[in-house]
C-alpha cells in the first residue's frame, strides 16, 4: 500500500512541487518575502518599548522617555513595515530581471511607479495616504510588479524601443530606451487605476484583497492550518521541501502579523494566530514535523548507528533544524515514521495555534531570529504559556514517537546483528584459507 502511494506522490505531486519551486514568478515572490524579514524583526522590536511602562508602571524616567518619545522610537515601523509592499515590488522585480537578463534599474523603476499608481490615495487636503503601501497592498505589489516586468520583457523581444548611435554612452541610452517602454507601462497602470476608482468604485489594492479573502479567512482557521502543517510534512516526508508553498503562505502570515503590530499598537489585543514567527517557533518547533522525539529515542538506542545519527542530530534539533535526523534516521520515504511525522508532527505542530485561537495563549507580534527552542516561542508573543505550549509539544513528541522508533530499532538491531556475524564469518574463513595454504611439515 505504502509503495502505491509513493508511487502517486512521485508521479503526480513531486512534478507540480518541482515547478513551482523553479517557476520563475514563485520563486521572485518567495525570495521577495524572505527579503522582508529584517522588517518584520526591526518592526517588531518598536513595539517593546511601548510595553515596558506597563510592566514598570509609569512613574519612573525610563517609562517617561519612552512615552515621550513614541515617535521616535516608531520611525523604523513607519519607515519599514509600514512600506514592506513598496520594497516588495521593487525585489521581486530585481529578481526577475535577474531571471531574464534585464535592466535590473529599469525593471526596479517600473515595478515600483506601477505599484504606487495602484496603491497612492490621497487626503482631502491632498497629502498622501499610506494605507496599501503596507502589508495590505502585499498582493497589489506582487501584481503590478510581475506585470512590469513582462511588460518591459515583451517590449525588449519587439524592439519597442528606441536606438540610440553606439558613440552615445550606455548610461543615456539606457534612459532613452526606457521611454516607449514607461509609456506602455504608465499607460497600462493608468487605465488599471481608472476602471478600479471610476468604475468599480474602489482602490485596487483592494480588488486584491476581496479576491483572496477566502484564502486569508481560511488560514485564519485552525483546522485549515493544520491541514497545511500536515501537508507541508507530507511533502518533507517524500523529499519535496516545504518552501515551495510560501509564496502562498508567506504573503498571508507577513499581513496577519502586520496587523496585530498595528492593533496592539492603538490598544488592542492581536487575533490572528498563523504569523511567520509562530510558523517557525511552534510550526517547526525542533524541525517540521516536531522530531525531537526521535532524536531523543536515538541518544538512548542499543542501536549503535542511530546513537550516532541522535548525537548529530541534538545540537540542530535545538535550533529547529531537523534535516539531520530526517535524512540521517531516516525519516525521509520510510514507512515506519509515516504516522508520526506526517499526521502526529502536523497536529503537535498546530497545538499552540489552537491555545492562541482558542485565547489560552497571545497572538504573535515578533518575530524573533533563530535563537533556539522555548526562548524563540517566548519572544514571538512574550507570554510564558508559550512556553507550556512548547513544553506540551515536546512531551507529546516524545510519547507519540516512542512504539515506531522501537519497532525501527528492532529491525536496525537485527541488521547490525546479521552484519557482525557475516564479518566474524568473512575473517574466520579467511584465516583458515590462510592455515591451508601454510606448510606447517617439519
Amino acid at each position: 500500500m505504502f509503495n502505491s502511494f509513493e508511487a502517486f506522490m512521485n508521479k503526480y505531486l513531486t512534478p507540480i512541487a518541482n515547478k513551482m519551486d523553479k517557476q520563475v514568478h514563485l520563486s521572485a515572490v518567495k525570495k521577495a518575502m524572505v527579503a522582508m524579514t529584517p522588517l518584520l524583526i526591526i518592526g517588531s522590536f518598536c513595539l517593546i518599548p511601548e510595553a515596558i511602562p506597563n510592566m514598570i508602571g509609569e512613574n519612573n524616567v525610563v517609562s517617561q522617555w519612552i512615552l515621550a518619545n513614541l515617535d521616535i522610537i516608531y520611525i523604523p515601523y513607519n519607515v519599514g513595515m509600514a512600506l514592506m509592499s513598496l520594497y516588495v515590488a521593487g525585489v521581486i522585480a530585481y529578481h526577475l530581471a535577474n531571471s531574464y537578463k534585464l535592466d535590473v534599474p529599469g525593471t526596479f523603476s517600473m515595478a515600483v511607479i506601477a505599484f504606487l499608481m495602484m496603491a497612492v490615495d490621497y487626503t482631502e487636503d491632498g497629502g498622501i495616504m499610506t494605507t496599501y503601501l503596507g502589508p495590505k497592498g502585499l498582493f497589489a505589489a506582487m501584481f503590478a510588479s510581475i506585470i512590469a516586468v513582462e511588460l518591459y520583457r515583451w517590449c525588449k523581444k519587439k524592439n519597442f524601443t528606441i536606438k540610440m548611435p553606439e558613440s552615445v554612452p550606455d548610461f543615456v541610452s539606457r534612459s532613452f530606451e526606457m521611454i516607449p517602454i514607461s509609456v506602455i507601462v504608465i499607460g497600462f497602470f493608468l487605465i488599471v487605476r481608472i476602471v478600479c476608482v471610476n468604475v468599480l468604485n474602489t482602490m485596487p489594492p483592494m480588488i486584491f484583497t476581496n479576491l483572496f479573502a477566502p484564502l486569508i479567512g481560511s488560514l485564519d482557521n485552525p483546522f485549515a492550518v493544520t491541514f497545511l502543517q500536515i501537508l507541508r510534512c507530507l511533502l518533507f516526508f517524500f523529499g519535496i521541501h516545504p518552501s515551495v508553498l510560501s509564496p502562498i503562505t508567506s504573503p498571508v502570515t507577513t499581513q496577519f502579523l502586520a496587523e496585530n503590530i498595528a492593533n496592539v499598537k492603538v490598544g488592542m489585543e492581536a487575533v490572528h494566530f498563523l504569523t511567520p514567527g509562530v510558523e517557525s517557533a511552534f510550526g517547526n518547533f525542533t524541525g517540521t514535523g516536531i522530531t525531537f522525539g526521535l532524536v531523543f529515542w536515538c541518544l538512548l538506542s542499543k542501536s549503535k548507528a542511530q546513537k550516532q545519527v541522535g548525537r548529530v542530530a541534538l545540537i540542530p534539533a535545538l535550533f529547529g533544524i531537523n534535516e539531520p535526523i530526517l535524512f540521517g534516521a531516516p525519516i525521509v520515504l520510510n514507512p515506519i515514521f509515516f504516522i508520526p511525522y506526517v499526521i502526529c508532527g502536523g497536529i503537535i505542530g498546530t497545538i499552540p495555534h489552537w491555545m492562541m485561537y482558542l485565547g489560552w495563549v497571545k497572538c504573535s507580534t515578533f518575530t524573533p531570529p533563530y535563537v533556539g527552542v522555548f526562548l524563540e516561542g517566548y519572544l514571538t508573543n512574550f507570554d510564558y504559556m508559550s512556553l507550556v505550549a512548547n513544553g506540551i509539544q515536546l512531551v507529546l513528541s516524545i510519547l507519540i514517537w516512542y512504539p515506531f522508533f522501537k519497532l525501527y530499532e528492532k529491525r536496525e538491531l537485527e541488521k547490525e546483528s546479521e552484519y557482525e556475524a557475516e564479518k566474524q564469518s568473512a575473517i574466520s574463513a579467511e584465516d583458515e584459507a590462510l592455515l591451508n595454504d601454510l606448510d606447517l611439515d617439519f
